[in-house]
């Protein structure tokens, strides 16, 4: 196996991808498996490259020309020339001399390495044309911006080669052709970037994580055994329940037969095909856009059930199994799911997840996009089970609340969570294109962490404030309840119109409709929004959420702070979220990130945080 050439932390020079420039860069790993050397730029930004690619600084150091007779008269004759006509132009009427010609090409020479060697320096904010980004700092002109980036470094060398030309025409013609034909070749070759190891481990590393496998399941189970009791109060523990009370054949086949029929929804011919964000190597994966229709179609299903009478209390009545059920489908789905990423390509791992480390990667998700076939694995749990079930639970809530109080018509309170939820979940569902565009997708593997998330916390923890209703009625009087209301849509406008913003500006930056907002550049092509919701907090989605999250749990009164579990994990879930968010993107934008958080200091809550 051949040595490596350079050590971590060596200053060397790193020629840039598509290009024939070299900067100065830091090289911070080294892939055994690969060969490749993973290097870092002055910007932030980080590239594996390969040992033909880097260059020790030495080597860039521009040396003397050195003529080939050192005639005296000839150096008087340089010295000697006007200063008003070029060195290497001869005086008109007169033809060159051999030795000046000589000379005048160990000139070019010298002015080539000078102006190949010519690195901008930050000190004076030059690292636009740094890490490939156009000269103005802000732009509301979107239409060029990818295209002025990739030409802009090919016709800077074209004009130095033309202008310093050491060869006859005939051979530059010549070498122009074998040029052009390599760089249409090049054009369409994907450049593939072979993952790394994982360093920064989150989640507490190894140690955390193994917690939280065993915390996440335990949480569940406390909270829905609280809100059974009659004074829910933190304090006052609820026993543990027989472990034969957790467990039921009929209600995990009945888990078994909705993850199946949903997928069943999944797969069906309808809905459009849209390609996700492209990959490490430059793939785009394609996805079926239908969770609309098979809301629809779900609810078609569950009336059909309550025209022939089924009892969908039973749900409530079990509900504690449905949750253990639920769990252990988790699990063993999350068993499968790191057991075929063993034998996934190395470029199909996640980034967050390939430490080496079974219980990390176990829980974050060894492998990016799990496939079976065309099916999304990851993309069909992250809306499809758990989300949609959210809301056959609360309506299983409503039924039993009427059953149980022997009320006509469900409280103001039970209609007003199930309505603000109800809406939160068919917006997911109407705009589910814009989950693609999001970190669980890009950027999280699928683990244990989203396949518990997907199909165990949202639909039972989510559904908490429903819930505790049942068994812990609350009234409210129709101007609270108008209050909340108007509470809630605040944060679903807030919510709403920033993820329509990111995502329209993420799509089609071109879009005239788009023209009024102003954004910073970026070394990767993408702008970073300083103008509208996202120049008002970093975040403005997650400050959307909070409030909505604050309005579902208004309706439970203030007796028992557990109804608010929700809006308290909610925030610490954000802010955890926000974080990593910061960190990837400091690492993904550089400075031009730097750049954004002066603009834009408020994470989520504006004057706050």
């Amino acid at each position: 196996m051949p040595s490596r050439k350079y050590a971590d932390g060596e200053v060397v020079m790193g020629r840039w991808p598509g290009s024939v420039l070299y900067y100065e860069v830091q090289v911070t790993s080294y892939d055994d498996v690969a060969h490749l050397y993973t290097v870092k730029y002055k910007d932030g930004t980080e590239l594996a490259l390969k040992e033909s690619d880097i260059r020790s600084q030495s080597s860039f150091k521009p040396r003397k020309s050195q003529s080939s007779s050192s005639s005296p008269s000839r150096r008087s004759n340089t010295r000697s020339r006007s200063r008003s006509r070029s060195p290497g132009r001869p005086a008109r009427g007169r033809r060159r001399s051999a030795s000046q010609s000589r000379e005048h090409k160990d000139d070019k020479k010298k002015a080539i390495q000078e102006t190949t060697l010519a690195l901008p320096k930050p000190s004076e904010n030059n690292t636009k044309r740094y890490n490939g980004e156009p000269e103005s700092t802000e732009k509301n002109d979107t239409s060029c911006i990818i295209l002025e980036q990739k030409l802009k470094p090919d016709l800077e060398m074209k004009r130095v080669l033309e202008q310093y030309s050491l060869r006859p025409r005939k051979d530059d013609r010549k070498r122009e052709e074998n040029y052009s034909e390599k760089k249409t070749f090049v054009a369409i070759k994907p450049v593939e970037k072979v993952p790394t190891k994982t360093k920064d481990l989150e989640f507490g590393g190894r140690i955390g994580t193994f917690m939280l496998i065993l915390f996440l399941p335990a949480t569940v189970l406390y909270l829905l055994s609280m809100c059974k009791q009659d004074d829910p109060s933190l304090l006052n523990f609820p026993p543990l329940p027989a472990l034969e009370s957790l467990w039921e054949w009929r209600v995990f086949g009945i888990i078994l037969l909705w993850f199946f029929l949903q997928a069943v929804f999944h797969l069906l011919p309808i809905g459009k095909v849209v390609e996700g964000l492209p990959l490490s190597n430059g793939r785009k994966l394609q996805y079926r856009i239908n969770g609309f229709y098979a809301f629809i179609l779900t609810a078609a299903a569950i009336g059909v059930l309550l025209y022939f009478q089924f009892e969908l209390h039973y749900l409530y009545d079990h509900f504690v199994q449905f949750a253990v059920s639920a769990a252990a489908f988790s699990l063993a789905l999350s068993i499968y799911l790191y057991v075929r990423s063993l034998k996934a390509p190395e470029e199909e791992l996640a980034p967050g997840g390939n430490s080496g480390y079974f219980i990390y990667d176990f829980f974050t998700g060894h492998e990016l996009n799990p496939r079976i076939g065309s099916f999304d694995l990851k993309f069909f749990c992250e809306l499809r089970p758990g989300l949609i079930g959210w809301v056959v639970i609360n309506l299983a809530m409503l039924l039993a609340e009427m059953k149980i109080h022997n009320l006509s018509v469900p409280s103001l309170s039970m209609i007003l969570v199930n309505s603000f939820q109800f809406l939160y979940v068919v917006d997911a569902l109407w705009f589910e294109e814009a989950v693609l565009t999001t970190m669980d997708i890009t950027h999280d593997g699928f683990g244990f962490m989203l396949a518990f998330g997907d199909l165990v916390w949202v639909p039972f923890v989510y559904s908490l404030q429903a819930f505790y209703l049942v068994g812990h009625p609350t009234t409210i009087t129709w101007p609270v309840a108008a209050a909340i209301t108007v509470l809630n849509c605040i944060g679903y406008y807030i919510f709403r119109s920033a993820n329509s913003q990111k995502n329209n500006f993420r799509r089609n930056p071109a879009d005239p409709k788009l023209a009024n907002l102003k954004f910073i550049p970026t070394a990767t092509g993408k702008g970073l929004l300083v103008t509208g919701w996202w120049g008002f907090v970093r975040h403005p989605n997650y400050l959307g959420d909070i409030i909505m999250a604050l309005a579902w749990s208004l309706p439970c009164g203030f007796n028992h702070i557990l109804p608010y579990f929700y809006v308290i994990y909610f925030i610490c879930l954000l802010v955890h979220r926000e974080a990593r968010d910061e960190h990837h993107c400091k690492q993904k934008y550089g400075l031009a990130w730097e750049r954004y958080c002066q603009r834009v200091p408020y994470r989520i809550f504006p004057y706050i945080y």
